[in-house]
Parts: C-alpha cells; sequence; structure tokens
C-alpha cells in the first residue's frame, strides 16, 4: 500500500523539521509528503527545502496566508495539497500535523492494520506531550479517537465521507460519518506520537468560545449542546464557564452561520451523541 501525507504548516520553522526526519527515517518508504507552507513569514520555508532538495519522496507547495480559524485554517490548508496529487496513485491518505514526531515503525504498524483489516477506515496512534522532562499522555480525548494530528484513511473510506470538512469539529466528524457508513475506526495504542506544541496554544479565541463554537459547527442540538458544555464546565469547575460556552453557542445559533455538514450528516451526528448519553446513563 502507498501513503499519501500532506502536512500543513504555517510557522513551524522550530518543529517542521523533527516532524519530517521522523518521516524520512520511517522503516516504510513507500510515501509521499507533501507540505503546504501557509503563508509561513518565518524560515518554515527553508526548513522545507532542505528535504525537498534531497529526497524526492518530499515536495511542497506555497501559499498565501488564510485566516487563522481552529479546523478551517489547517483543512483548507490540506486540500490545496489534496488537489495537486492524483489519489489512483495512493491507496492511504494521511493528514500530520507539522509538530509532530513519529515512531520509526509507524507507518509500517499502520500499513499493517489496513491490509490485514479491510474493514478499518481511520488509523492511528495515541498522542503524548512532554512533562516535567518525560512524554507522557495527552489524556484530552478518549483512547478509540484518532486525534487530528495524525489522521490515516483508506482511500475509499475518505472518498465515502466526502473527504475532510472545513469547520471546527472536522476531527470528530469524519468519526461519525465513517463508523455510520459501516468502517471502523482504530487506535493502535503502542503508537507513541509524540506532540510538540499543545493544542490550541495559537488560537485566538477564548477557550469558552472555542467550545460553544465547536458544538454549534459539529450541528449538536441544543440539549446536546449543553450537556457537552457542562461536561467542560465540570472539568474546569467553573459554573461561569458553562454559561460562557452556551453563550457563545446560542450566537452562532442566532446568526445561523453556515454548518459544513449535510442535514443528512447532522442527524446522524446528533443520534450517535444520544446513542453515547444513553449507553451512559443506562450503563449498557
Amino acid at each position: 500500500m502507498r501513503f499519501l501525507i500532506i502536512i500543513p504548516a504555517h510557522n513551524e520553522e522550530n518543529n517542521l523539521s523533527f516532524t519530517l526526519q521522523s518521516l524520512q527515517q520511517q522503516s516504510f518508504k513507500d510515501c509521499k509528503v507533501m507540505i503546504v507552507n501557509d503563508g509561513s513569514t518565518d524560515r518554515t520555508p527553508e526548513v522545507i527545502k532542505e528535504y525537498t532538495d534531497h529526497d524526492p519522496r518530499f515536495q511542497t507547495i506555497n501559499l498565501q496566508k488564510s485566516a487563522h480559524q481552529p479546523g478551517s485554517k489547517v483543512v483548507n490548508a490540506f486540500k490545496k495539497g489534496l488537489e495537486t496529487q492524483n489519489l489512483d496513485e495512493f491507496d492511504i491518505i494521511c493528514k500530520f500535523d507539522a509538530d509532530i514526531i513519529l515512531p520509526e515503525n509507524y507507518l509500517e504498524k499502520i500499513e499493517k492494520a489496513f491490509s490485514d483489516n479491510l474493514e478499518y477506515g481511520l488509523v492511528g496512534g495515541l498522542l503524548y506531550i512532554e512533562k516535567n522532562g518525560e512524554w507522557v499522555y495527552e489524556g484530552n480525548s478518549n483512547k478509540h479517537h484518532v486525534r487530528g494530528p495524525m489522521k490515516a484513511y483508506r482511500k475509499q473510506c475518505f472518498e465515502a465521507i466526502g473527504g475532510l470538512r472545513e469547520t471546527l469539529g472536522w476531527d470528530n466528524i469524519d468519526s461519525v460519518l465513517l463508523e455510520n457508513l459501516g468502517w471502523k475506526e482504530m487506535v493502535l495504542p503502542e503508537l507513541h506520537v509524540k506532540l510538540i506544541k499543545v493544542k490550541g496554544a495559537d488560537y485566538t479565541v477564548k477557550e469558552s468560545q472555542y467550545y460553544g463554537r465547536y458544538f454549534y459547527f459539529l450541528g449538536l442540538q441544543r440539549f446536546l449542546a449543553y450537556v457537552a458544555s457542562a461536561k467542560e464546565a465540570l472539568k474546569s469547575k467553573s459554573v461561569a464557564f458553562f454559561f460562557q460556552i452556551v453563550k457563545t453557542y446560542e450566537e452562532c445559533r442566532s446568526k445561523k452561520l453556515e454548518l459544513k455538514i449535510t442535514k443528512e450528516e447532522k442527524r446522524v451526528i446528533n443520534e450517535q451523541r444520544w446513542k453515547a448519553l444513553k449507553k451512559k446513563w443506562l450503563k449498557k
């Protein structure tokens, strides 16, 4: 199986070389790496050139800087890279971040998982972050969900779900849609991926605004959005945080901001959320 790996990168001069080096050192070599330079103003282009000049598997395109909106910006850059490729040449499509370090057997293990399990549509490892000099599990999501920085899709699954959506919540929307179509999402816990930069570190919106917009663009019904907001407020031990999230969510509703999912996809997402809630409440 052949990999197409697309890496959106904006001002990643301090991180990108670690990602590209870890890809260059993979035990599985049959891959093409497209780095999308999204209007970087630092030395990111020079870092990319160090690899494209010496390894024909590495290529790049340059974009003008897009507005920094969580979710939509990175997916837009990913799509621009995807448009330059002939997908008939590939079996696995990856969206990787520019600030991760992959273990040397990452692609090898991913390829084997797809080859041995035809029902797998999305495969990845677990994210680890550095704390007090040690790499520890990030713990920001359940261990059965492949996080956004390291997505690897079977091409047929990727095409069946209509690719990635330019919206906040894209990396949860894909999971729901592929499961609804009969594909499976699989996390390989032995694959530890190091995340150099903490998620959301350079977002320009407040955390409460982030969650409010996230729940809206995910297409959640009001009750489910409020339940999700309460869950985040409990983590923060702040009642005010709940009302701040809800306020942003309601503002998005009142403005009727455009969703990047169809009515049918919205229905599927909400049904999946209801199913998860009932399972938790009824413990079945």
